[in-house]
């Protein structure tokens, strides 16, 4: 996921460090197309949902999807900045026209022509698959997409002046796939694009045991901005349990770990001196959804009751102490949020920290009130739902104590439940869980990328949230010239949404990285991206 443009830039890093690691030492000697090392084995508990682009927008998938897809536009390791990637140039030819003219002779890693046809096919079942568990909400702005010839591509936009769109070209909804591969109008199976050998990025998938193990090999044929990978073979290994993870990086049994070790786990890594951690700029969030139909007193339920429903909403963000998180179970590798946007992109705000709580911390009696005002007696039931594996077991801990601080003066009773992830993506979009826990990290990096996905009736979030006065300004501030207005608008946007809660933000991270001494080449950036094929032994 990445960034571009004049309203791209972070402005540091947090302090601290994030709940993610990335460890990555060499394992076997020997030859490798511009490597010391033939290999490299990483180890994760952060699940892939599906290969296809369209069939997924999560941190999981996304982690694959980098290394074997390519871009339009893209930014090179170590800095955020848009450049051509399988694109020779690209620019807006019209208010509502934005071009794009390919590199000629590209090919896929299966030898099938890579052209516009390919482009316009990929944009084109993005829309028509939306998928609830894909990123085609960030195609918002796109009308239609047309191959010109075989290197020349038009996007016809909806609003003039788009802001976004070239940025939205370097995130998950602008992968390009091979038409003679995927479905135009399904999601493809991990299995048929595998076997297909249907890759253009850095590297290709050798060999795919769903969740177990993911084998790349590095592709002769990438003819993209990032160059060849340093590395020629990476081992992408998966664990259930972040502990076991943590072990075998730190005794050398795997050459690394990538998401997610708990902050324990991450404070103890820092003291040990066969590693080295590293802090990249964050970007990361963490939050609670409301389900508006099958939440407290939500739209389908017997006692439906908006008003009442919105009191549930404001008593929660009343109670929850966000401080308390950060520093007891994360150790300050997170900070607090209260707002939609976070820290360091522009326009952001701290619109719940104004309005709810005593200026951060919990209020038990503005929450009674709120309650008590809505007609609501007695403790509230609320079903918590959280996820353990692809946020971190620390996700446990943090919704213990969520559930703690909520039932703490007996206005709510909290059942809380956990699912892994691959269930989870599929429970949460089908209305099972009233409320939920979620986190992002983002596509790019602009306040625009933490209002679009999650605030329009197509947000990717299926939480049934629907303020047409905020779709209409995120939808003007995406298009507008005007640094202060733009500014202006995102400033409401988060105003508006803080009175409506469909979210309730917790925390926001930093992306860290924990490398074996003898490796090299780990690089983390305002692209939120992490390539393999930077990394070597050596």
């Amino acid at each position: 996921m990445t960034s571009a443009s004049k309203n791209k830039r972070l402005l540091g890093v947090l302090a601290g460090t994030a709940v993610v690691a990335l460890a990555l030492a060499g394992c076997a000697a020997g030859g490798g197309s511009g490597s010391q090392a033939s290999s490299l084995v990483i180890g994760t508990t952060d699940k892939v949902t599906a290969l296809d682009p369209a069939g997924s927008y999560d941190n999981g998938s996304l982690t694959v999807q980098t290394q074997v897809f390519a871009l339009l536009l893209n930014s090179v390791p170590g800095s955020a900045n848009v450049v051509p990637d399988l694109a020779a140039s690209s620019s807006f030819t019209s208010a509502t026209d934005y071009t794009v003219k390919l590199k000629p002779g590209l090919k896929w890693a299966n030898g099938h022509p890579l052209t516009a046809a390919d482009v316009k096919f990929s944009f084109d079942r993005q829309l028509k698959i939306a998928d609830q568990n894909g990123p085609s909400v960030l195609l918002y702005n796109l009308a239609s997409t047309d191959a010109v010839d075989d290197t020349t591509v038009v996007f016809h936009l909806k609003a003039p002046n788009d802001q976004i769109f070239p940025q939205i070209l370097t995130s998950q909804a602008g992968i390009i796939v091979d038409k003679q591969t995927f479905s135009p109008d399904a999601v493809t199976p991990d299995e048929a694009i595998v076997k297909a050998n249907a890759f253009n990025g850095q590297y290709v998938i050798t060999s795919y045991d769903f969740n177990n193990l993911v084998s790349l090999t590095a592709n002769k044929d990438y003819a993209g901005a990032l160059g060849a990978a340093k590395t020629q073979k990476i081992n992408l290994k998966y664990y259930t349990d972040s502990s076991n993870l943590k072990l075998d990086v730190q005794e050398g049994n795997i050459d690394g770990a990538y998401r997610s070790l708990s902050a324990t786990d991450v404070a103890d890594l820092k003291k040990n001196n066969k590693v080295t951690v590293t802090d990249g700029p964050g970007g990361e969030i963490r939050y609670m959804t409301f389900n508006f139909n099958t939440q407290p007193y939500g739209a389908t339920t017997a006692e439906a009751n908006p008003a009442k429903a919105l009191a549930v909403r404001k008593a929660v963000a009343n109670l929850v102490d966000r401080q308390a998180i950060a520093a007891q179970v994360y150790k300050g590798t997170y900070l607090p949020l209260y707002s939609y946007v976070p820290a360091g992109f522009v326009g952001a705000t701290e619109a719940l920290k104004d309005a709810y709580g005593k200026v951060g911390a919990p209020d038990a009696a503005a929450a009674k009130k709120v309650l008590t005002d809505a007609g609501i007696t007695g403790p509230v039931a609320l079903n918590l739902q959280y996820n353990p594996d692809h946020y971190g077991q620390s996700s446990g801990d943090e919704y213990a104590l969520v559930k703690s601080q909520l039932e703490d003066g007996g206005l709510f009773k909290v059942n809380l439940q956990s699912t892994e992830w691959v269930q989870y993506s599929k429970d949460r979009v089908a209305n099972v869980y009233p409320v939920f826990q979620m986190g992002w990290f983002p596509d790019y990096a602009d306040a625009d990328n933490y209002l679009a996905p999650f605030f329009t009736p197509s947000s990717f979030l299926v939480n049934h949230y629907d303020n047409p006065t905020v779709t209409a300004l995120i939808g003007a501030q995406a298009v507008e010239n005007d640094a202060a207005a733009r500014k202006s608008d995102i400033e409401k946007i988060q105003s508006l949404v803080a009175a409506d809660l469909p979210t309730i933000p917790l925390l926001q991270g930093a992306q860290i990285a924990v490398t074996g001494k003898t490796v090299t080449g780990t690089t983390l950036d305002g692209s939120f991206k992490f390539r393999f094929a930077t990394l070597k032994k050596g």
